[in-house]
């Protein structure tokens, strides 16, 4: 499945910030939806719960921006924006 791909993607690169700064457990995260990802903001939230169950970023509070702008340079792209982390 094409967005279970794009989640999976999106969680090594979490998991790879987190391991950067070693830390435990991903608090939120913030992400970019471009015009042009073909996935609703519904859908990837709902992909995103599936996808980090017993992953670093279980339970983290996803923010999601979706871009309407279909000229944007990235606007077929899903971006993260940033991570929280816990406090240590």
């Amino acid at each position: 499945m094409h967005e279970a791909g794009m989640i999976r993607d999106l969680l090594t690169r979490i998991t790879a910030l987190a391991s950067e700064e070693s830390v435990t457990s991903v608090t939120g995260v913030r992400v970019w939806l471009g015009a042009l990802s073909h996935i609703s903001p519904e859908h990837f939230r709902e992909h995103f719960r599936n996808e980090t169950v017993g992953s670093i970023a279980e339970g983290a509070l996803l923010e999601i921006e979706s871009s309407q702008d279909i000229d944007h340079p990235q606007a077929q792209s899903i971006l993260l924006r940033s991570i929280d982390v816990a406090e240590p």
